[in-house]
């Protein structure tokens, strides 16, 4: 265990070099009886590291892998929307300039940097993230980038500035939120895959379903994922 992020204000740090996964760790945790609101697990690297849909994400040294633990009484939909535009805006703040694939991926020229994986236990949420930083793995789905590739980020005020962020759109009022989500969303009022069919991308509604046409239908998208 390491202590480079352990100054990190209003949360406990949990900072490991390798471990199977941060979102197993955290899962783990909340079964144990061990967690509370505001903890942070971060890993250097991760040996089983998931995204969603149980899928591999590929996770050596040298970029964020993290699992958040905020006490959380019901699910929420908009959530998942609240830490796409937290993870965002980080990018953003080092001038860069991503877009958002439905519904937390983030994008820098159609190649994926950064994730989320949203998942609720007991009475808690995690919030796993994962940001390429100085590494991109090669997988066969989609193309993949890093931050570096266009400036030079310090993990630890990578690190800071996710946080302010997360506390920053976590809190926020919904209209706030799916405001600028729309403003960086991919696709937006351009067709797009879902279920084999090509639709519309509209929006998204005060529930937090992404909205499509087609033809003269609209539909809501709860769970399903979309093809740019």
């Amino acid at each position: 265990m390491t202590k480079e992020y352990l100054r990190l204000a209003g949360y406990k740090v949990l900072s490991f070099d390798k471990i199977s996964s941060t979102q197993t760790y955290a899962h783990d945790m909340i079964a144990q009886g061990k967690a509370s609101d505001r903890i942070a697990i971060v890993a250097a690297a991760q040996y089983a590291g998931r995204g969603r849909y149980r899928r591999k994400w590929v996770s050596h040294h040298g970029n964020l892998y993290v699992s958040f633990i905020f006490h959380c009484p019901e699910r929420d939909p908009r959530l998942s929307y609240a830490v796409a535009v937290a993870i965002a805006e980080t990018v953003i703040s080092f001038g860069i300039s991503p877009l958002i694939k439905w519904p937390n991926d983030i994008l820098i020229d159609n190649a994926k940097v950064a994730g989320a994986l949203i998942e609720y236990a007991g009475r808690f949420v995690i919030v796993g993230i994962g940001i390429n930083v100085h590494t991109n793995p090669t997988v066969p789905e989609y193309k993949t980038t890093r931050l570096d590739k266009y400036n030079d980020i310090e993990l630890t005020d990578l690190m800071s500035r996710l946080v302010k962020n997360l506390d920053r759109f976590i809190n926020a009022d919904f209209d706030l939120v799916r405001k600028r989500w729309m403003e960086l969303a991919a696709g937006l009022n351009k067709l797009v895959k879902y279920r084999g069919e090509m639709v519309e991308l509209i929006g998204v509604n005060d529930n937090g379903a992404l909205v499509v046409r087609r033809g003269s239908e609209y539909l809501l998208i709860h769970g399903d994922e979309i093809l740019m």
